[in-house]
């Protein structure tokens, strides 16, 4: 906890660096409204960056939020420099994207960006008592069925927009040529790091699909070119608030932003979300709802068949995004069992649709 109160003539950092910064002056100077103090509570285990909740007191009549939330990059340096493009990318998505798009996002009050991006704040709504999901545990079908249909509302409004592809906020670049070559390298490496990091935790099974997905990357990423759009990439539970009642969703985190098949998010969501036995009894019906809400969007020359063949394809983002998150990282016990889990989940399901082997057909 740290509390902060108005100081005479204090003038405010123009990006807090750490949490003792986010001081009742700082906060009243990009709300407009003046603050007597604030309280400040470190929330969430965030691998790559530091949220806290901050409460403030108002000093005049008309006050504003009860509470809010606010984002600073992670408190270790070496974790800060590995991940400047993550801030990069949210700033982007913030302040270039969040309008033209209709997936359910955070009332954004901030967010600012130093040029080299080694400082980075982001102060946005706080959602309570909407509930985080819980990647380890999962999700029910009902809960999965509203995130795939919210995630609809990131790619359908602007399907196939031309601008995605001069766009230069994301955190990796569309990935074609030379890029998909460094990415298939980059892969490896991840696996690499991995395999070592977790060691005998994985099953000899999981470990021979995650190689043979790590081999696949580079001619993966060059199917179906024309066919993109923004990507989370970073769709999962742990990055998604449900209303109490799991009627609705907000979603956070847009640090791994980038052009790419539309799909891999919703495989990368739901391979990793739902257990192998209930995403395989699943499937059909939410990469069905998913479908349906990109129509309503004014999404054509998409078939349903089309659909579930890239869904099918998608699964490979759950390899390699999980390694590249194992590998640059903070390690944490959470984390450890966190991506094993995604890995267990990922791998069954790229052995039960024959992701692999789909690969090398179309690539």
């Amino acid at each position: 906890m740290n509390t902060s109160q108005r100081g005479a003539g204090a003038v405010p950092p123009a990006l807090p660096a750490d949490p003792a910064q986010l001081t009742a002056e700082w906060l009243g100077s990009v709300l407009g409204v003046e603050i007597s103090s604030v309280r400040v509570d470190a929330v969430g285990t965030g691998q790559t960056g530091a949220t806290y909740r901050i409460t403030p007191v108002y000093a005049g009549s008309a006050p504003g939020p009860h509470s809010l939330i606010a984002k600073l990059p992670s408190q270790h340096a070496e974790v800060r420099e590995r991940v400047a493009l993550g801030y990069r990318a949210e700033h982007a998505f913030y302040t270039r994207v969040a309008g033209t798009v209709a997936v359910p996002l955070p009332a954004v009050h901030h967010c600012d960006i130093a040029t080299d991006a080694s400082e980075f704040v982001l102060l946005m709504s706080d959602l309570r008592p909407a509930v985080q999901g819980d990647q380890i545990r999962g999700c029910t079908v009902a809960e999965a069925r509203v995130a795939v249909e919210a995630l609809a509302g990131l790619h359908g409004p602007r399907w196939c927009d031309p601008a995605w592809l001069s766009f230069d906020g994301a955190a990796l670049p569309r990935a074609q040529g030379a890029v998909a070559r460094g990415m298939g390298d980059l892969a490896r490496f991840a696996l690499d790091a991995t395999l070592t990091g977790l060691g005998d935790r994985l099953s000899a099974e999981d470990r021979a699909t995650l190689t043979a997905a790590a081999d696949a990357v580079e001619p993966w990423l060059g199917i179906h070119p024309d066919r993109f759009c923004l990507l989370h990439g970073d769709y999962r539970l742990d990055n998604l608030l449900f209303a109490p009642d799991a009627s609705a969703v907000t979603v956070v985190d847009w640090q791994t932003i980038t052009i790419g098949l539309p799909a891999r998010d919703l495989a990368y969501f739901l391979g990793t979300g739902l257990t192998p036995e209930v995403c395989e009894r699943a499937e059909a019906e939410l990469v069905a709802a998913y479908h349906t809400r990109l129509l309503g969007y004014g999404v054509t020359g998409y078939p349903a068949a089309d659909g579930w063949t890239d869904y099918r394809l998608g699964m490979l983002q759950i390899p390699m995004l999980t390694t590249l998150g194992f590998a640059f990282s903070t390690e944490t016990d959470r984390g450890d069992e966190m991506f094993l889990t995604m890995l267990s989940r990922g791998c069954a399901a790229i052995r039960r649709l024959g992701t692999i082997e789909l690969v090398r057909t179309l690539a």
